[in-house]
């Protein structure tokens, strides 16, 4: 450890180095930068990661995020490469080299059969006049000023340098490319975003004789059996199937703090008229935005010609693990 430098010390020092690092990169977002975004844009096949050692980790971390944001990606080893695995790459691919000292021999070797394909190619390098960046197509500088480690040797700021330049092409690509979160959900349909966004509430909504649903001429009485039995906290009305209005654990508080004669009340006496619903082919999540809205614990479920056709509760969504 250094004279005088506590952990604390040297930990937010590595920190300042890298934050500097990356906060260079903005500099470096030009003309050449909108073109690599194009070509990517425009690749009819997919985009192929190559690193070794530290760059392969974050190539590898680099073509995860593409291919969950839109953009096919693969990584690609480059000891497998050459191989045999080189053949995963196809003419209408484009390949991304990622090489802090633009030397990599791993990488160097698989450049006259990559060329051979007539593939673009794209370096990701410190060195603009190392022999991989003068091979592509396309060069992206990563250089910065000093790794955070003390000796400046291991990768530490470069690969942080790397990692955010990799973001900012990905996330530029979504971009131009107009990816939405419903896109997103599509292709993380295990991940809790795809679950809010992917389930739908037709799939958790209460039908059939699950209903909590009377008539609007029942009386009060009997529909509070009906509201007992079905345990969602709420009735709702009909006339003729369609949707007149709704009676909630809120309503029935409300009656109860009034002088009134249980016995000789409707449910229409009490319900609640212009009550909010949703409709059954809506994601489950919009129905979870709606009930938040208008601190609302219950939910009508309609057809297009307002027929009843399913409830919903705040209780079913936390069961879908909505929350």
């Amino acid at each position: 450890m250094p004279v005088g430098k506590s952990i604390n010390d040297i930990a937010k020092e590595v920190i300042q180095t890298e934050a500097d690092s990356v906060l260079k990169l903005k500099d470096r977002i030009d003309q050449n930068f909108d073109e690599v975004c194009q070509i990517l844009k425009n690749c009819m096949g997919k985009v192929v990661l190559i690193g070794m050692g530290k760059s392969g980790h974050i190539a590898k971390k680099i073509s995860s995020t593409l291919a969950s944001t839109g953009t096919p990606a693969f990584y690609l080893h480059p000891a497998e490469a050459g191989h045999g695995d080189l053949g995963m790459i196809s003419h209408d691919d484009v390949v991304i080299m990622i090489s802090y000292s633009g030397e990599s021999d791993e990488i160097i070797s698989l450049l006259p059969g990559i060329k051979r394909m007539n593939v673009s190619i794209i370096s990701m390098t410190g060195n603009a006049k190392s022999l991989i960046a003068s091979s592509s197509d396309f060069h992206i500088d990563i250089s910065v000023d000093n790794e955070a480690c003390p000796n400046n040797l291991a990768p530490t700021s470069s690969t942080t340098a790397t990692l955010v330049m990799g973001d900012a092409i990905a996330v530029s690509l979504m971009s131009l490319n107009n990816f939405t979160s419903e896109d997103f959900a599509m292709s993380h349909p295990s991940g809790s975003l795809g679950r809010r966004l992917l389930t739908l509430v037709s799939s958790i909504m209460k039908s059939g004789k699950d209903i909590p649903k009377v008539n609007k001429d029942t009386l009060l009485i009997d529909s509070l059996l009906v509201m007992s039995e079905k345990a969602l906290g709420m009735v709702l009305i009909a006339e003729n199937e369609k949707l007149v209005g709704i009676f909630t654990d809120g309503d029935l508080r409300r009656v109860l703090g009034s002088n009134v004669d249980f016995q000789k009340l409707t449910i229409q006496d009490v319900m609640t008229k212009d009550c909010k619903s949703i409709k059954p082919q809506e994601p489950a999540l919009n129905a979870m935005q709606l009930m938040e809205k208008y601190s609302l614990n219950s939910l009508p479920v309609v057809d297009s010609s307002s027929n009843i056709v399913g409830a919903i509760n705040m209780h079913t969504l936390i069961q879908a693990k909505l929350f």
